[in-house]
């Protein structure tokens, strides 16, 4: 799997928002692998930001 596929699957899985050191800690991934998934995944519309700093998948 991915490293996009996997953050945006942390994401959709998880109650509430994350951040991103969050996301790194559930899917295992290296906190600057999570940091370079997140920014393609903005990019595309993936991923949104209810609040600062935490992100959720985009509905």
């Amino acid at each position: 799997m991915e490293a996009t596929e996997k953050v945006l699957e942390v994401l959709k899985q998880s109650a509430e928002p994350l951040n991103a050191g969050k996301i790194a800690e559930i899917s295992g991934l290296d906190r600057k692998v999570v940091d370079k998934a997140m920014a393609s995944l903005k990019a595309d519309g993936s991923i949104v930001s209810p609040k600062r700093c935490y992100w959720t998948a985009a509905k």
